[in-house]
């Protein structure tokens, strides 16, 4: 028998044909909800889209074009025309009138009779200009060491370290007048600490004498820089104090027990430390200043080699200078030690003693540390020095001048 159309009455009860499932499930899916997220989604797809196809290079941020106008330069004014006379009408710089000279600088000059001075001449000095001293070391006054380095030497001709390498004296006050009082400084401890030694090289004036430990691993360039900038340099030789050794000034002390040669030794290291030094200076060494016996043979190694010898003035007991006479070596001693008591007002004092003395006598040496605070003092005392009179000269004097 066959069989009967599908129809709703061969279907098995509570079942419904496939389209109206579908429809009915579409209805129950399609909530506000779900439609707002499609919706959404849908625009999220439309926003990438737009922005990976676009030609929008900022991105959709906002922004502002200006136009940027191009102008010709503008041309500077031109320059001035000056005549120039030819060579043959130019005054030369050597023969040139005080008229001339005072019209170009714009210095006016006021006469007393108000008349001018159409006979003056302008003279010019060849080779003025900053000091600068001989070379070291000098061949001829130097032979090898032994520790390395140069020993200093007297020449074949006579000739000294002490007035070789010594800074030459100014003549007298850059402007002019008379000099009231000679005054020579000698600052100590340099050569140890880089920045303090340049400061010093750079702050005080180039008259006043610098004296290098031995013990700066770059004693030797910074000694050869202080002279190239014009500064007389010493060499410092650590001598015995009273309290050796729980106060000891370094290696290579000089002894007042020790051998005449252990000493001449240990000298002939320090010396080879600074070429080009004028002199030597005690470090510490109160007990080795105050024995003749031991000190005379190492003044006089350090005569016999041409140089000088400096008392730093801080001990009283020192006996360099009655030492040095009998064995005619050259030896000064410092007067007034500047910072003694290290403070501004102390120091400041100190220094007024040494111009009251220079007034006094003529020329006085004094002495001070390459502390901190005595090189500012020092520098901010020197810079009117002249205008009261004050000549500032290097120390060679005090060793080369008879006492």
């Amino acid at each position: 028998m066959p069989l009967a159309p599908d129809t709703i009455l061969t279907r098995p009860l509570g079942l419904r044909d496939e389209a109206t499932a579908r429809a009915v499930r579409w209805r129950a899916a399609l909530t506000p909800r779900t439609i707002a997220a499609a919706l959404l989604g849908l625009g999220g797809l439309g926003l990438a889209a737009y922005l990976v196809l676009g030609d929008d290079p900022l991105a959709g941020e906002p922004y502002a074009v200006a136009t940027i106008e191009v102008r010709a330069p503008v041309a500077p004014p031109p320059e001035p025309v000056v005549p120039v006379r030819p060579d043959s009408a130019r005054p030369d710089s050597a023969s040139r009138g005080a008229d001339e000279v005072e019209r170009a600088s714009g210095v006016v000059v006021s006469r007393p009779d108000g008349t001018s001075a159409p006979d003056s001449v302008v003279i010019r000095v060849p080779g003025a200009g900053p000091i600068q001293l001989k070379p070291a070391p000098d061949p001829r006054l130097s032979e090898r060491g032994r520790y390395g380095g140069v020993l200093p030497k007297i020449g074949p001709d006579g000739a000294r370290a002490l007035d070789v390498y010594a800074r030459p004296e100014a003549a007298g006050l850059e402007r002019g007048g008379a000099v009231a009082g000679r005054i020579a400084l000698v600052v100590s401890g340099l050569g140890i600490g880089q920045a303090a030694t340049q400061d010093a090289v750079q702050r005080l004036p180039l008259a006043i004498t610098l004296a290098f430990a031995p013990y700066g691993a770059d004693v030797t360039r910074l000694a050869a820089r202080a002279r190239e900038a014009g500064h007389e340099v010493m060499v410092q030789a650590p001598m015995e104090p009273f309290d050796y050794p729980d106060n000891d000034p370094g290696p290579q002390t000089l002894l007042a027990g020790a051998k005449p040669a252990e000493n001449v030794d240990r000298l002939a290291f320090v010396l080879a430390r600074v070429p080009g030094a004028i002199g030597v200076m005690n470090f510490m060494g109160a007990r080795l200043t105050g024995e003749a016996a031991a000190l005379d043979p190492v003044l006089r190694e350090i005569g016999g080699r041409g140089l000088g010898f400096v008392d730093d003035g801080t001990s009283p007991r020192s006996l360099a200078r009655e030492v040095g006479r009998k064995a005619k070596v050259p030896v000064a001693r410092a007067e007034i030690v500047v910072d003694s008591v290290p403070r501004p007002d102390a120091i400041d004092r100190e220094l007024a003693r040494l111009e009251e003395a220079a007034r006094k006598s003529g020329f006085v040496l004094g002495s001070a540390s390459a502390l901190p605070l005595s090189i500012d003092r020092i520098a901010r005392w020197a810079r009117d020095l002249e205008s009261r009179g004050i000549l500032l000269v290097p120390a060679s004097r005090a060793l080369r001048q008879p006492s």
